[in-house]
């Protein structure tokens, strides 16, 4: 039997021959000795839908059973089968662009309408500075504790199984809905070239580009995510170029608007109320961005890559959302038009398109068309990854049927995935007509989902610091420790506290309409979802706790490094190191 640490190790390998290995080539999925040959390849793809192998039986069934919750979820999702594949390149892609829709490019142009310029920057900068810090609090625990399901567990190992058991279920539901939602906004985006062809088809070509690249495995979803994210990258900078020279009254009608719109129509358009309404789209806006702690458990060295690819989280919530938002204020006044009663899919209703037209550069509707095309593309695959991940992690905690944790030995949850691409052929109504009713409840369920799960993971972090400092231990054994520390979870904590509130009294009483039940369950029907899994979880488990005291909360299952000793001798090392090299140099590094 080989050491734990070896063991690991020796799993996570690939292409070990051997003498030593513990299986024989002939049960390996990936033979290399006979890889030429069709017969053995044939053979190998059949046995990679075998389950995974189990290297160790840690526990029995027995023993399985008579585990507390708390229990089941350190030690099941500490030792998940997922393959380690994605590396540094990608995950630092998905932190930079992987959320990056039409959130920003259109849902921008609604919000600058109900918001006004100043609302809009005012809800902006304060979500993403709460971002900022929930996503650093997110790498802590994920570099920590590089586990299945990551946040998802993270809430109930650090707060309360009732929390993680709601938290998780209504992110499932959230990335659920995106997928048929996305798949849908493709085939509308596609009637701007071509109204002939049946919405449908234009849905079914991009479903089986989705399902596809996620069957292929993790690494394929991270080479398809780098290079979608690459793309989006390059555009958004290209939309900020372009504006900048239209700002600076340079573009082909040579008119400087400069300050205008701030003063004629205003910074305001609906007051305190319109402000208000604006950061429940800003959320959706940024919604996503922690999906690469949900990349922890398949990170091939998550304590080097976590840390940069959370540091770009902040020159992505710069450039990205501040910068472009920025100028579209001084381009486009939020009363135009163009912007009244604007959808999710309507291209000529982004602020992108309404300013750069406005300058009299023409042919832009058909790049922006091919960039929400990419995006459809990014996000619907983003969800597909996102809500097997999670149910796989449910599973594997107890809390979803056990068959949806079953992990092929080439690392893919293939229940969990299946069952998301079953749900995503609701998306074939996009020729009924009835798509706008079903896809209003549907988005309803998820319109408070991220704001929930960036308030568990403050909530856990906050916990885990709790429960060091209670235990007698302190940050010299983590790895990467969060740069905006406790304080910034606390102020998550607090700003998405606030916007929940906000968000119920908008529902209660909506802008510029009278108070109605079916307005109101649409937007807040997310919340009532929460509450009943948590409660329903409490009577189905008779789990009465508000959460898990201090001293009680497990703080070692579930690390790469066991060797607590080890990992700060070496953490010291390379602090000194650091610490050596010139002032440039660790600037760079705080940064990136």
């Amino acid at each position: 039997m080989l050491p734990r640490d070896k063991e690991a190790s020796f799993i996570e390998s690939e292409g070990v021959s051997s003498a030593k290995s513990p299986l024989s080539s002939s049960v390996s999925p990936y033979n290399e000795e006979n890889g030429h040959d069709n017969q053995s390849r044939w053979r190998s793809f059949k046995d990679s839908f075998k389950p995974a192998i189990e290297y160790e039986k840690l526990h029995s069934i027995e023993d399985e059973d008579s585990m507390t919750d708390i229990q089941r979820i350190n030690l099941n999702t500490s030792k998940s089968k997922l393959k380690r594949k994605l590396k540094n390149r990608h995950l630092q892609m998905i932190a930079i662009a992987s959320s990056i829709g039409s959130g920003l490019l259109i849902g921008t142009g609604s919000a600058l309408n109900t918001g006004g310029p100043a609302g809009v920057l005012i809800a902006w900068a304060l979500t993403g500075s709460a971002i900022l810090c929930t996503i650093q609090a997110m790498a802590e625990l994920a570099v920590t504790f590089p586990i299945s399901g990551s946040f998802n567990v993270y809430a109930s190992r650090f707060i309360d199984p009732s929390v993680g058991f709601s938290v998780a279920w209504n992110y499932f539901f959230q990335f659920l809905v995106l997928l048929p939602l996305e798949l849908v906004a493709g085939s509308i985006t596609m009637e701007y070239w071509n109204t002939n062809v049946n919405p449908d088809v234009w849905v079914l070509i991009f479903y089986i580009v989705v399902a596809s690249i996620n069957l292929f495995g993790v690494r394929a979803y991270g080479e398809a995510e780098f290079v979608f994210s690459t793309l989006k990258v390059l555009a958004v900078i290209g939309f900020i170029i372009v504006s900048i020279i239209l700002a600076a009254g340079g573009g082909p009608t040579g008119h400087y608007v400069g300050a205008l719109y701030w003063h004629t129509p205003g910074p305001f358009a609906n007051g305190f109320k319109g402000v208000a309404s604006v950061f429940v789209t800003a959320a959706f806006s940024f919604g996503g961005t922690e999906l690469v702690g949900l990349t922890a458990a398949e990170a091939f060295n998550p304590r080097k890559s976590l840390p940069k690819a959370t540091k770009q989280v902040f020159w992505r919530i710069m450039m990205f959302y501040m910068v472009s938002i920025t100028l579209i204020t001084f381009l486009v006044p939020y009363n135009s038009d163009r912007l009244l009663g604007a959808s999710s899919v309507d291209i000529t209703a982004s602020p992108f398109v309404i300013a750069i037209q406005n300058g009299g550069i023409k042919g832009l509707p058909s790049v922006m068309n091919a960039v929400i095309l990419i995006s459809v593309i990014s996000v619907g695959s983003s969800s597909v990854y996102a809500t097997s991940r999670t149910l796989t992690a449910l599973a594997e905690q107890g809390l979803a049927p056990k068959i949806c944790g079953y992990i092929d030995r080439a690392g893919r949850p293939l229940v969990a995935i299946t069952i998301t691409n079953v749900f995503g052929l609701l998306s074939f109504i996009a020729a009924s007509g009835k798509q706008a009713q079903v896809f209003d409840w549907l988005l309803s369920i998820s319109a408070l989902s991220s704001i929930f799960t960036w308030l568990s993971i403050c909530l856990a972090h906050i916990r885990f610091r709790r429960a060091l400092k209670s235990q007698g231990r302190d940050t010299d054994e983590l790895a990467f420790t969060s740069q905006t520390g406790v304080i910034g979870s606390w102020f998550g904590v607090i700003l998405n506290t606030l916007v929940i509130i906000a968000q119920f009294w908008l529902s209660l009483f909506p802008l510029g309409d009278a108070p109605n039940a079916e307005g109101f369950f649409e937007g807040y029907l997310g919340f009532v979802i929460l509450i009943v899994f948590y409660v329903g979880h409490k009577i189905w488990r008779k789990n009465w706790i508000l959460f898990i005291r201090a001293k009680d909360i497990d703080i070692d299952s579930g690390r790469r490094e066991t060797d607590i000793e080890a990992l700060k001798q070496e953490l010291a090392e390379e602090r000194a190191v650091l610490r050596s090299k010139p002032l440039y140099y660790r600037i760079y590094r705080y940064w990136c």
